[in-house]
């Protein structure tokens, strides 16, 4: 590309952490508000000309740029409210400047930059401040509302079905910029440019998008969930955060965030393998992402996070919490009931036989009588196993400083 024509692209703001992960939830909140007015006519970009803007007919009607957690006087903004304001790329003069900040200011009134133009704090409600643990639920209350102007029975669980669906169509976007950046050595602004997200395109995932199944909506249910706890836990700890748990946190939110959620299926089967597949509660996220953080090797990232020792044998994460030795027996009849009705799980434990635990007071072992993976479909291959003819795989149950110790040879 000649330099005369990335000059016509405005500079990215793709690569910041807050625009990240904040700049798309807000996004989405404006967009929702335009869509809930009868407003159908636009697109939204993502990072080009400035953290989010609202285009109509290739025009740039409002831009809009997103901060998170600078402070509480407005004095730490004024050079970022300068850059709002200024003339430059499409930001072209009398375009409206929006500027929205995630806590209450000293002085919101509107500012006026050096060349005369106005940048606005926007307003939610009666409030010009959103937090990030406040925008899911202003959201999902702008779905609600679009839903019953078009006579939709919404559902507490498809409603939020509904929301992880919208939420996700804005996070993909932005990681595939990411990834045309990166893959294709494709400047961001080029393919911010590209990847516009119409306003008709997001009303039709409210109207068309429903769940068929508990499986999918579960899958989906959970990539959101384990972002949304990733997402807080980077915004609220990052400043006690060592440079190893930082990365694997960050690495493990890129990894959800880019995978479909019907390939996420198999991730709430492994992270608590002793249960039926059903919706992942937060003491599982947490114990999860809380293990992946501390054991002392990045997992590979690779269908799910998983490690292998030197003799490629693999080892799982879980959710597991043994705390003790009354929560073995349990484990071990949970596990056997759960792979005796549960063909998908018997599969891949065949392959990931080493499961670690979030907490277990030792290592133990299940026999679990069962001697291939197609062993539940086959009944000569379950009279076998009846009649102890062939040896049955086991599975290890380990706790975090044993799995360490043979991921790293020790």
């Amino acid at each position: 590309m000649s330099n005369e024509a990335e000059e016509k692209y405005p500079p990215t703001a793709v690569s910041t952490w807050s625009g990240y992960v904040y700049q798309g939830k807000i996004a989405l909140y404006h967009c929702l508000s335009l869509i809930k007015d009868g407003d159908l006519d636009f697109d939204l970009q993502l990072d080009s000309s400035d953290d989010f803007a609202i285009y109509r007919n290739g025009a740039l009607t409002s831009a809009h740029q997103v901060k998170a957690k600078v402070g509480k006087y407005r004095s730490g903004y004024i050079e970022a409210l300068e850059k709002s304001s200024a003339i430059e790329f499409d930001r072209a003069q009398g375009v409206l400047r929006y500027f929205h900040v995630s806590t209450p200011l000293d002085d919101t009134s509107n500012y006026k930059g050096s060349n005369g133009e106005v940048v606005t704090f926007y307003t939610y409600g009666s409030n010009k401040y959103c937090g990030l643990g406040e925008i899911e639920c202003l959201t999902k209350d702008l779905i609600r509302q679009i839903c019953v102007s078009r006579s939709i029975t919404l559902s507490e669980d498809l409603l939020n079905y509904n929301y992880c669906l919208l939420s996700e169509r804005i996070s993909s976007t932005a990681v595939g910029i990411h990834r045309l950046v990166q893959d294709d050595k494709k400047r961001a602004n080029q393919a911010a440019y590209e990847c516009r997200i119409s306003a008709e395109s997001l009303i039709d995932d409210i109207l068309s998008k429903n769940p068929y199944n508990s499986t999918q909506y579960f899958s989906v249910e959970l990539k959101a969930r384990l972002s949304g706890y990733l997402e807080e836990r980077l915004d609220q700890a990052l400043p006690s955060m060592n440079d190893e748990v930082y990365g694997r946190a960050r690495s493990l939110f890129e990894f959800i965030r880019a995978t479909d959620a019907d390939e996420l299926k198999a991730l709430c089967q492994v992270m608590k393998p002793s249960e039926r597949f059903s919706a992942i509660q937060k003491g599982d996220i947490r114990r999860y992402t809380g293990l992946i953080e501390t054991l002392s090797v990045d997992p590979i990232l690779k269908q799910f996070p998983h490690y292998l020792d030197g003799d490629k044998r693999f080892y799982l994460p879980t959710a597991l919490d043994l705390p003790s030795l009354d929560d073995h027996e349990g484990c071990t009849s949970d596990l056997l009931e759960e792979i005796e009705t549960n063909g998908d799980l018997l599969k891949l434990l065949f392959e990931y036989n080493n499961l670690i635990a979030s907490r277990s007071v030792k290592t133990f072992e299940i026999n679990t009588r069962y001697t291939n993976s197609g062993d539940l479909s086959d009944q000569e291959t379950r009279d076998k196993i009846d009649s102890n003819i062939t040896k049955s795989f086991f599975l290890r149950i380990m706790t975090k400083e044993d799995a360490e110790a043979k991921i790293n040879g020790k």
